[in-house]
């Protein structure tokens, strides 16, 4: 986790649809209060990233296709799948799903693979792209864990967190 970076540009190489299941799987091992699940994720390879570029242009009052989802061989939507009723909070559920995306990034960062988390501003919530993926009432989109090979490139120096300014005590 000390090293974990986002690669911005990754390579067209991805790991398997085979590969890819293995690794949700840990990923979905996160804190889940009532054990709800209230998340979901959508591959997307080929031409649906060229249809998720429409979707994204739609969003936006253009036309043809944006050219961002073409920026890695496979993407992963991350879809936050609410549960009916109240006793967990949306917000709570959502963060679960948040939680599977970032835990999943970890897994396939460990795995070799390059990822960084996109998301399109208000496109990422707009109709044309809740509709391209699928999504039911109770979902909302979340973004995208773009994911490739990682890069041949000098080592870059990997800044590290001072803890000291994001770790506090209760006030009294």
């Amino acid at each position: 986790m000390r090293t974990r970076r986002s690669w911005s540009t990754v390579t067209d190489q991805a790991p398997s649809h085979d590969e890819l299941v293995e690794f949700v799987a840990a990923a979905g091992r996160v804190a889940d209060h009532k054990s709800l699940r209230p998340w979901r994720l959508i591959e997307l390879r080929g031409s649906d990233r060229k249809r998720l570029g429409r979707a994204l242009n739609r969003a936006h009052g253009k036309k043809g296709a944006d050219s961002k989802p073409q920026r890695a061989p496979l993407l992963i939507a991350v879809v936050a799948s609410y549960a009916k009723g109240d006793k967990v909070p949306r917000w709570e559920q959502e963060a679960v799903a948040a939680g599977v995306a970032h835990s999943l990034s970890l897994v396939l960062d460990e795995a070799g693979w390059g990822v960084f988390w996109r998301t399109a501003g208000s496109a990422t919530r707009s109709k044309a792209v809740a509709k391209a993926h699928g999504l039911g009432k109770r979902e909302e989109l979340l973004g995208w864990l773009y994911v490739g090979g990682k890069p041949e490139r000098r080592r870059s120096r990997v800044r590290t967190i001072d803890a000291g300014k994001h770790l506090s005590r209760m006030p009294r």
